[in-house]
């Protein structure tokens, strides 16, 4: 009897159907779990590019301010030529590392301010603006998720009050 046993035993290797079907659950839970997890995080990487771009882009700007005591001089292809990593353009923003740029006066002062977006590749546009002198200096930053015209002189980049980034 115990000889039959064995023999039946080798005969029977391999996985029952039942395994395998607990194998794939398991496996499809697992990747419900961590899906939404890795898109969040997609999205952020994504923002972050952007933001990434438009800190780049500030601080090419305010080299060029350093050199002249004013924005008005900051055109594209000076900005170009100091953070020649980036793209800097008047028209709308299609992507990260494409920085659409405006120079434009806040009171008292001509070519005082600098504002700039980048379209970050999850949708959201991204604001940051410098204001060199008056009651409103400092460096401000914004974002808008329905960003039709993601530029530098939209009305989002030149009155962006949002949180840092």
């Amino acid at each position: 009897m115990l000889k039959r046993f064995w023999e039946r035993r080798r005969d029977e290797e391999g996985f029952t159907l039942i395994e395998l079907m607990v194998v794939v659950l398991i496996i499809g839970i697992l990747i419900a779990i961590a899906l939404p997890t890795f898109l969040g995080a997609r999205k952020r990487a994504q923002d972050r590019a952007a933001q990434s771009s438009l800190r780049n882009a500030i601080a090419a700007a305010r080299v060029c301010f350093t050199d002249n005591d004013t924005y008005t001089g900051c055109t594209d292809v000076v900005l170009i030529g100091i953070e020649p990593s980036l793209t800097f353009q008047a028209a709308d923003s299609t992507a990260p590392k494409q920085i659409s740029d405006a120079v434009y006066n806040v009171a008292p002062g001509t070519g005082n301010a600098w504002a700039a977006a980048a379209m970050s590749d999850s949708g959201t546009c991204w604001y940051i603006k410098d204001v060199s002198s008056g009651a409103t200096a400092g460096t401000y930053y914004g974002s808008t998720a329905t960003a039709t015209d993601c530029d530098g002189t939209a009305t989002g980049a030149q009155t962006a009050v949002g949180t840092k980034f």
